[in-house]
């Protein structure tokens, strides 16, 4: 149903991945978010619990920096590499064909692709506690703090390994307010927006 690589960045509570894994089922595309982590694992050598670890972290602890990774030649630091191999399973799938990708730099990685399509999904932060609140099991009481506190390491890790910065307009092709939509009205929208872009 579709020709496109999507890339969907995402707020901490705006239902990104959901929206995502729902996309991906109405195009008959592979989904992938925490099954890039294993992709990656398996390409590097590199032991997943590692990725999981570092995962969307601009930096790891001292521990994990003196762990011994035999993912490249050269004397990269052990976060740098987790972050290559992320880079290079994320271009494996893409050379696969068409999918969506959630987060992970995946615009950033794909950019010279021609068939990507870039999103960003994003709420207002009480719509976002909220569902943090229900739909993740966030403790109420530190419920805005774990949001805002997920934000700031995803846009950390954006804008320290992309040079970009995470949640700016011009890196995607379109930004949607899951929070006024809702996820079913955000999907619709995202299958009618990728129609328009593919049939330019």
């Amino acid at each position: 149903m579709t020709k496109s690589i999507i890339t969907i960045g995402r707020q901490y509570g705006s239902g990104g991945r959901e929206i995502g894994r729902k996309l991906a089922e109405k195009l008959g595309v592979p989904f992938y978010d925490k099954e890039l982590l294993n992709v990656a694992a398996k390409k590097s050598g590199i032991c997943e619990e590692l990725f999981e670890h570092n995962d969307e972290k601009p930096t790891s602890s001292l521990l994990y920096s003196l762990v011994m990774g035999n993912y490249g030649s050269d004397n990269l630091p052990f976060n740098h590499k987790l972050f290559l191999a992320q880079f290079d399973a994320i271009r494996s799938i893409a050379d696969k064909g068409p999918c969506v990708i959630i987060g992970r730099c995946a615009d950033y990685a794909l950019e010279d692709y021609p068939n990507i399509i870039n999103i960003f999904i994003h709420a207002d932060i009480n719509i976002r506690v909220k569902r943090a609140i229900e739909q993740y099991g966030i403790d109420t009481v530190k419920a805005e703090e774990n949001v805002l506190k997920t934000d700031k390491k995803r846009a950390s890790y954006y804008n320290f390994y992309s040079s970009k910065k995470w949640g700016s307009l011009e890196n995607y092709d379109l930004t949607i307010d899951s929070g006024f939509l809702g996820i079913d009205k955000t999907v619709d929208l995202l299958i009618d927006f990728i129609k328009l872009k593919e049939a330019e």
